[in-house]
């Protein structure tokens, strides 16, 4: 695009360089598009082969020649200018191609704006609006008010005449103001500017009143504000007092009371332009009242009627007492309600308006009839005395307490303490309520309280042992129990058993202890009187616990057990099936004599002056087998002997024994008999016998002893002597024995005896011819002779008439 300016004479023509646009167009249009007070700017369609256009500005209804401007062909906007302010111009527009024939033409008619107006001055006397006085033009139908500062704002204000004002300005700040002319045609060209500052802000008054007399009036500091001006009047009033400070706050005093002032400030900025007014009232607060009086009003309801006498400037009347209760009236009483018990009320008045209240007036008292104690209790300081107690309560001069047992029986005190004293019987309930007083008069009732004093302790507690480890206690029922405790202690452990009877059975004790049992009646209020006195009662004792039964000797057995009682006598009873035997010890054994053979159930028990225990568990016990009454000892041979014994109670075997240093000898049978092999002859034996039982009890047995036969001599042989005589040779055992040779003969039998020591003795006259069987055999200390000594055989031939060769033919047993 390419834009050039012409300049002929008066007239600018603008011309617009565009694409030719090739259109089927006959008729042109024509719009104004701008005007001024001396130029319109004007718009039109393009016409299909113009070359130019022509533009001409004649005054309707004026002499003035008329405007022309002529633009090319491709130009749609032209201006024309010169043009005489407040004129209606016909403007044409015509389209002419190269040979300026016209080829389309438009009209239209537009007025011109009205002349430049003149701004004669500009003032603020607003802290948001500037005032502007500037002249009149003619044919002007309203008039724009232009403001601007350096901070980039900027407005426009539509006014009809002057003077004019521009609004919605800061305070004290520097504006730039122009003023245009205004009609239908438009507006004019802004006059020359004109500089003005708005005024300061008023000062934001907050106003009191701190006393009747008093207003005080604080405002925070205005911006670029060196002064301020207060003004205060009383209303009815013509007299002004006038104040200039520059602080920030301004008291008026001397001021009457309950009264409305009126305040009128403004600020002064340091060029001494007087900012905004702001105008305030206050009113002070009212006097004191006076004449107050207080007064208890009739009636059931206890009130307080407060009266005093009007002031000059109250709204309302408010009366307030020292328990922090008030009443408020606009009429000159009010009342105080409700009332409390014990209060001391101290009465003050106030008056109060907008401003406050008044001072309080001087105090008036009243004082109210007591409370009731608020806590009431009874207390019982020793067993049978009792004290009523309760909590102190203001303003009271006395009490009386008041005291009635349920049996029907009361009584009262006067005091000016906190308790009374009565005394109480266990048992018993009692109820108590106590009234205060002072000058008003009786507290209303208080609160009733009841104590019950702690049941009787029974007087006739009776304490058995019904078994050993078992206490029966039993008593009389007493006033006001609802339970019994019996506790039974020994120091080591604590029973106790609760029932509504009375009577208890405390079973499971410890045996042989002594127990202190205590019967404490109970209730539910009171719990369980613990002054009840004990009694003593020891259980029976304990069962001993047999250790050990021994068996001393046949006929005694010593039994041991456990003794853990406290001076006890045991008893130990043996129990057969035909006899029952027992015995006694203060110890922890005893012996009792028993039968051999027998079996028997063994128990022990304690017994003391508690009582007797519990049989001990029993133990069985059976006795070792009699001894046989008869025992015999017979020697079958050198070596061997028969023993015999009678049967002996309660023994299933036997051993029967004979010892010596030089050897024993042993048997073990079921018989009553037994045959003894290996002795040793010419030996002192000893006899023993054990009995055993079918479960192995044993009894030794001891009998005389038994002595062996001398030893049967050895090498005994036969020689001839002379005179029809035979001697017979041995050698003796050890030992200083008498033999005795026998020779037993067919027809004829001869015997020969020796001395102690001897080995030989002679047999004279000897029949011979025969066999004669030889035996040598000791003789024992009975004299008798040992039968089971060998034989010898010899043949003793005849040598004529006397005894001839004598031949040993052998041995031969014991017939």
């Amino acid at each position: 695009m390419e834009s050039k300016y012409l300049h002929l004479s008066n007239i600018i023509l603008l011309f617009i360089i565009v694409p030719q646009i090739c259109t089927a167009q006959n008729d042109i249009t024509l719009s104004v598009f701008t005007v001024t007070s001396k130029s319109m700017t004007v718009r039109w369609s393009g016409h299909t082969g113009a070359s130019s256009y022509k533009i001409t500005a004649t005054p309707k209804n004026s002499p003035e020649p008329s405007v022309f401007a002529q633009f090319s062909g491709s130009t749609v906007m032209g201006s024309v200018n010169s043009l005489s302010p407040n004129t209606v111009y016909r403007m044409r527009v015509e389209a002419m191609d190269n040979a300026v024939n016209v080829l389309s033409s438009a009209e239209t008619e537009e007025t011109t704006a009205p002349e430049v107006p003149f701004i004669e001055q500009a003032y603020s006397k607003h802290s948001d609006s500037i005032t502007v006085e500037f002249g009149l033009v003619i044919g002007a139908t309203g008039y724009i008010i232009r403001a601007e500062n350096e901070d980039g704002f900027f407005s426009e204000s539509l006014v009809v005449t002057s003077p004019g004002t521009v609004i919605n300005l800061l305070p004290y700040t520097q504006y730039t103001l122009s003023v245009m002319s205004v009609n239908t045609g438009g507006r004019s060209q802004p006059s020359l500017s004109m500089n003005s500052k708005t005024v300061v802000v008023a000062p934001n008054l907050h106003p009191s009143s701190p006393s009747s007399d008093t207003i005080v009036i604080n405002w925070n500091p205005v911006n670029n504000a060196v002064l301020y001006t207060l003004v205060m009047i009383m209303e009815g009033s013509d007299t002004r007092v006038r104040r200039n400070t520059s602080d920030t706050n301004v008291t008026f005093s001397d001021l009457q009371p309950g009264t409305t002032y009126s305040i009128k400030g403004n600020a002064w900025d340091p060029d001494g332009n007087q900012g905004d007014d702001i105008t305030i009232s206050q009113i002070t607060r009212p006097s004191v009242p006076g004449d107050v009086q207080v007064q208890l009003t009739p009636g059931r309801s206890l009130d307080l009627a407060v009266y005093w006498q009007s002031v000059h400037g109250a709204d309302t009347y408010t009366a307030v007492s020292s328990t922090g209760q008030n009443c408020s009236s606009s009429d000159l009483y009010c009342i105080i309600s409700p009332l409390n018990c014990s209060q001391n009320h101290t009465i003050t008045l106030v008056a109060s308006n907008q401003a406050g209240t008044s001072d309080p007036s001087n105090p008036e008292d009243l004082l109210t009839f007591p409370c009731p104690p608020g806590s009431v209790w009874i207390e019982e300081v020793t067993t049978g005395n009792c004290s009523v107690m309760w909590s102190e309560v203001p303003w009271v001069n006395y009490y009386i307490a008041y005291v009635k047992s349920d049996d029907g029986l009361e009584e009262n005190c006067n005091t000016t303490g906190r308790a009374c004293y009565f005394q109480c019987k266990c048992g018993y309930t009692y109820l108590s309520t106590v009234f205060a007083y002072n000058q008003a008069g009786s507290s209303p009732p208080g609160q009733v309280v009841n104590y019950t004093t702690i049941p009787c302790c029974p007087e006739d507690v009776s304490v058995s042992l019904i078994s050993t480890e078992t206490l029966e206690i039993s008593w009389s029922a007493v006033r006001g129990a609802e339970l019994y405790e019996t506790i039974a202690a020994d120091g080591s452990e604590w029973i106790h058993c609760n029932d509504t009877a009375p009577v208890c059975a405390l079973s499971d004790l410890t045996c042989d202890s002594l127990y202190s049992v205590v019967v404490r009646p109970c209730s539910e209020i009171q719990g369980c009187n613990n002054t009840c006195s004990a009694h003593t009662r020891r259980t029976a004792p304990c069962a001993p616990v047999i250790l050990n039964v021994t068996q001393v000797n046949s006929s005694t057995v010593e039994v041991f057990w456990t003794a853990t009682n406290t001076q006890a006598n045991y008893s130990v009873t043996a129990t057969g099936h035909t006899d029952s035997l027992t015995c006694s010890s203060s110890g922890t054994s005893c012996h009792i004599s028993v039968s051999c053979g027998s079996i028997y159930e063994v128990s022990a028990y304690a017994t003391t002056a508690a009582g007797q225990s519990l049989p001990s568990y029993s133990i069985p016990l059976e006795t070792g087998p009699c001894c046989p009454e008869t025992l015999t000892v017979e020697q079958v041979t050198q070596s061997m002997t028969n023993v015999t014994w009678s049967p002996a109670t309660g023994a299933g075997s036997y051993v029967t024994s004979l010892t010596s240093p030089r050897g024993h000898a042993k048997c073990h049978t079921m018989d009553t008999h037994c045959l003894l092999g290996c002795i040793t002859c010419g030996t002192s034996y000893n006899v023993s016998l054990e009995a055993f039982s079918i479960t192995g009890h044993k009894t030794e047995c001891r009998y005389h002893g038994f002595s062996s036969s001398a030893c049967c001599p050895s090498s005994v042989k036969l020689y001839r002597m002379a005179n029809n005589t035979l001697r017979v040779y041995w050698r003796s055992s050890p030992g200083l024995y008498n033999y005795t040779a026998d020779l037993y003969g067919t027809s004829s039998n001869y015997t020969c005896s020796t001395t102690q020591g001897a080995t030989a003795c002679d047999v004279s006259n000897i029949m011979c011819g025969q066999v004669y069987t030889v035996v040598v055999a000791p003789l024992t200390q009975e004299g008798s002779k040992v039968t089971f000594c060998p034989r010898k055989l010899y043949s003793v031939s005849c040598s004529g008439n006397t005894v001839g060769m004598v031949i040993y033919r052998g041995r031969r047993s014991v017939d």
